[in-house]
């Protein structure tokens, strides 16, 4: 059939690549161009991944190669090697030198291993069997509101993660790359100055507390998490300076949390969770803080209307794999009464994520 449906618009004008400074994409694609862009917007993701799986942008790290030179080390066929890196350098990752060689763009930089950001971590996820296997399913989730990772590989997410260390590592690895500038931005956006005792609910390592310590000398904190989770934190609070201040109590925050504190966090918990398991969490705050403590959730909050966010293509992820929920403001406050809570106000952060501070109602 070709391309003949296409009419006038070239593939290179589906797929968005037309230059910026060319006459036609001053105008807005028509509509049918732009449907056609968005379901075929995986071309694009697999090739970014073969790219990340073939550790291209490693390989290139010392200069720029062809792909005959590059061939043997990746195991590739060469000719289509260099198909695949002349595609990349269409999208901005490689760009084309010499006899073929292809050198990295400050782009592709970003895909190398160690590089900041964990993208190449965060692409090679995505794009993996049992990633991409879930979200195949996804009409599943639409009709059932079941995870469909839990039907195509019988666990819930965390379970499954605890039996496949290295997608774990992967995992992990991912969400400390996504997150890493939100602690510093949390720290900032909020006066935690008159907090005697924070508690970090659901911790992780301790990056959002370690921030939040550093920047204000006031406050003591209180780390939780599981046992193996929180056993990793020493580290990460001894590099911020922070180990004197901080307590480590490990535990299960659907049992119980630690008492005392005057303020308490839940970063990036609430939205893995329906809103019955929402409940019991918040409930567990609320017995164990102090009268007149402050309850702060720091979570995308999604904008009402048509508001384009990126949490809304995130909720989709929860739906599919996670099995939880990212929520509007309007969402929290509702979630939060059921558990004896106000929502007090919503502070924006220079992050993707806000502040939602609730108080006792």
């Amino acid at each position: 059939m070709g391309i003949s449906f296409i009419g006038q618009y070239s593939v290179r004008l589906i797929l968005g690549f037309e230059p910026m400074a060319s006459s036609s994409s001053a105008q807005a694609l028509p509509p049918h161009i732009q449907l056609i862009q968005m379901g075929s917007a995986y071309w694009i993701s697999r090739v970014v991944f073969d790219a990340a799986k073939l550790g291209l942008a490693d390989q290139l790290s010392n200069g720029p190669k062809n792909a005959i030179e590059l061939a043997h080390v990746t195991r590739t066929h060469a000719p289509s090697l260099h198909r695949l890196m002349r595609t990349l350098a269409s999208l901005g990752v490689l760009t084309e030198t010499d006899n073929q060689r292809f050198a990295l763009t400050p782009l592709g930089e970003a895909l190398k291993t160690d590089a900041p950001g964990s993208a190449q971590a965060a692409i090679l996820l995505h794009g993996s069997e049992w990633h991409s296997a879930a979200f195949q399913q996804m009409l599943h989730s639409i009709e059932t509101g079941e995870t469909a990772m839990e039907k195509v590989s019988g666990l819930p997410l965390f379970d499954y993660l605890s039996k496949n260390p290295s997608d774990a590592s992967l995992f992990n690895k991912m969400i400390t790359g996504v997150h890493a500038g939100e602690p510093a931005a949390v720290a900032a956006g909020y006066d935690f100055s008159t907090c005697k005792t924070v508690v970090d609910v659901g911790g992780g390592t301790g990056s959002v507390l370690a921030a939040i310590l550093a920047q204000h000398p006031g406050p003591r904190g209180v780390l939780f998490d599981s046992p193996h989770v929180v056993a990793e934190a020493p580290p990460l609070l001894k590099a911020k300076a922070v180990t004197e201040r901080v307590a480590i109590e490990s535990g299960n925050f659907f049992h119980a949390v630690p008492s005392g504190g005057d303020c308490y966090i839940l970063s990036h918990i609430l939205h893995d969770w329906n809103d019955e398991q929402c409940v019991t969490i918040l409930d567990n705050c609320r017995r164990a803080m102090k009268p007149g403590g402050r309850l702060l959730i720091i979570e995308m909050v999604l904008p009402p209307g048509d508001t384009p966010h990126p949490g809304k293509i995130l909720d989709m992820v929860m739906l599919v794999v996670v099995g939880g929920v990212e929520r509007t403001e309007a969402e929290y406050a509702a979630l939060l009464s059921k558990s004896g809570f106000r929502l007090n106000s919503t502070v924006p952060t220079n992050s993707a994520v806000s502040i939602v501070e609730a108080v006792l109602s």
